[in-house]
């Protein structure tokens, strides 16, 4: 039987950064992956949709720009093809690097599907692994909406890989990933549509932001339906009708982006005795499952925090101080940020702007118009705002930025939260100038 101090289940960016850290703490360690090494963010998910994005946002500064300083010349789209093709040289490369990096590190790397047979077995390909600990990294896939032709839904993964853009795509469902793929499609001149089931799209996000960020897609010809139950999406000829009851669209592809679930189904958890739930494996505050020799870190846990890479890596780093015995309490996150790649980008960090608006007593939100400030008005930026929430200690708690500068801010303010840093350490300090960061002295 092979026997090791660890086995990682999952070889992706939770997984891998597990096994690395275990192994330079002296652990033997073997990672089992069954799909494709790397994982989803550098092989399909946020590495290959920031390169398509590269695309949307030189042709939007060109589109800002037109008639200061590009003329009045008809802007180009995204070439689909090309790009596509750049996407790809970079994660080509993914899957034999991460596998090859963790085996010349000395790490075990088993490739197939792993079952549990014990609480401290799993067989893989017939093969049996022992382990005093495993970690449970698998991640989340795509959900599949179950209506009548679910068959002809391509997935975010699927439209990651399309060799050439349709002239008119439909998206199903109104979270981060229908907006940011939309946003990408529309740069290259398709026709684009996002049908969802009700009123309010991203809804973990502050509502009049979302509701400007709706209206500066629309304005990029991105067609909203909302409270559109779908029903069918059928097959007609080389197209595909999306029907309601009383609602219909005909388009040439149709991408179902509503929401991800665990990588559960195939680990036989109940013969570890490890609990789940439909949103994920369920764990302590040591991230520890319901067989305390075996953990949970990334996606596939089910917690309220962001299911984000830097997150899992967090898990990961975390998980491998428990089991080393170089911590004993429980995990404790700091605020973290997320991000919609839209156009503009929209994000947020910390306390939420209707929490804090239905606390007045204990915060206080600053909503502000930055678009008539230099950073944004020297690439004529038609939309830039910023609300940023306070406590009773005047320290900020939250932030929620809509601007094409939003990725790179959001940072700052996270730092800003998780250091408690005040107004005039902020006006103390020296930037660069003209940037985002000089800002900060007057959103703080």
């Amino acid at each position: 039987m092979n026997k090791f101090d660890a086995i990682v289940i999952g070889g992706g960016p939770a997984g891998l950064a597990e096994a690395y850290a275990l192994k330079s703490a002296g652990k033997s360690v073997a990672v089992v992956e069954d799909y494709q090494w790397g994982g989803t963010c550098p092989n399909r998910g946020c590495d290959p949709k920031k390169i398509l994005l590269s695309g949307v946002q030189a042709r939007d500064r060109m589109v800002q720009l037109k008639g200061k300083g590009f003329g009045d010349a008809e802007v180009p789209f995204v070439q689909w093809p090309e790009i596509e093709a750049f996407k790809e040289s970079y994660t080509d490369q993914i899957p034999d690097g991460s596998r090859n990096g963790i085996v010349s590190a000395g790490i075990t790397a088993i490739d197939g599907g792993p079952k549990f047979i014990s609480k401290d077995q799993i067989v893989v390909n017939g093969e049996t692994y022992q382990a005093d600990n495993f970690i449970i990294a698998t991640g989340q896939r795509p959900s599949r909406l179950d209506i009548e032709g679910k068959e002809n839904l391509l997935t975010s993964t699927d439209f990651m890989s399309l060799k050439s853009m349709p002239k008119k795509i439909t998206f199903i469902g109104a979270g981060y990933i229908a907006f940011e793929l939309a946003t990408i499609a529309s740069s290259t001149g398709a026709e684009v549509h996002i049908v969802h089931h009700n009123d309010r799209p991203l809804k973990a996000f502050d509502k009049s932001y979302v509701d400007s960020l709706v209206k500066q897609l629309e304005k990029r010809g991105i067609q909203f339906h909302f409270n559109i139950d779908t029903k069918s999406v059928v097959k007609f000829g080389e197209q595909y009708v999306l029907d309601s009851g009383d609602f219909s669209l005909v388009s040439d592809l149709v991408v179902g982006a509503t929401g991800r679930i665990p990588n559960v189904d195939d680990l036989d958890l109940e013969k570890a005795g490890v609990e789940y739930t439909r949103h994920g494996v369920s764990t302590n505050g040591k991230l520890q499952t319901s067989n305390p020799k075996i953990y949970a870190i990334g996606d596939v846990v089910d917690k309220e925090q962001p299911k984000l890479t830097p997150v899992a890596g967090f898990d990961a780093r975390y998980v491998a101080n428990v089991i080393t015995g170089k911590t004993d309490t429980d995990i404790e996150y700091p605020a973290i940020p997320t991000l919609v790649y839209g156009s503009p980008e929209m994000a947020k960090v910390g306390v939420s702007t209707a929490d804090a608006e239905k606390d007045p007593d204990n915060y206080r939100v600053v909503d502000q118009d930055l678009t008539k400030w230099f950073t944004y008005y020297r690439t004529n930026e038609s939309i830039s705002r910023a609300k940023i929430v306070f406590n009773k200690e005047d320290e900020i708690v939250g932030a929620t930025l809509l601007s094409n500068e939003a990725d790179e801010v959001i940072n700052y303010l996270t730092l800003a939260i998780n250091k408690k840093i005040k107004h005039d350490e902020i006006v103390n300090t020296v930037f660069a100038y003209p940037t985002p960061a000089s800002d900060l002295q007057y959103l703080l």
